[in-house]
């Protein structure tokens, strides 16, 4: 016999966003300085997002980092939809990050700068990244 529960009620969820509050990361001086909110908080998350490889470190989430080693020694063709491709699959994990978009690739012999737009929910930012393959 399987025991039947018809008074079970569905209980509503709402999901709320967590702030964005954190420690400001100055890369030039490779020093915290105070503290950092909103858009300019999503460019230092993005920009951490994008120069930390992914399974890398364990400190870190399957689902946070960029997969970019595999691109060493793959020819150019082959390396442009891949990086677009990276890009975009490791920023949507941020749910703070709704769209990537714009995507536009210089080649250097074997260096790709690649810029790119990314939406947030605090606003468009421009961003890049260079890839040596």
């Amino acid at each position: 016999m399987i025991p039947v529960n018809n008074e079970l009620a569905l209980v509503d969820v709402e999901m709320e966003t967590q702030p964005s509050l954190t420690y400001a990361f100055d890369i030039e001086a490779d020093r915290i300085r105070g503290t950092t909110d909103e858009q300019e908080a999503m460019r230092q998350a993005i920009y951490l997002m994008l120069n930390t490889e992914r399974y890398q470190y364990s400190i870190f989430s399957w689902n946070y980092g960029i997969e970019l080693e595999h691109l060493i020694g793959q020819p150019i063709a082959l390396v442009l939809p891949e990086i677009e491709r990276c890009i975009t699959e490791a920023l949507l994990q941020d749910d703070r990050i709704t769209g990537v978009d714009e995507f536009d690739f210089e080649t250097e012999g074997k260096t790709v700068h690649c810029t790119f737009r990314v939406t947030t929910i605090f606003g468009e930012i421009k961003a890049e990244k260079e890839v040596n393959v």
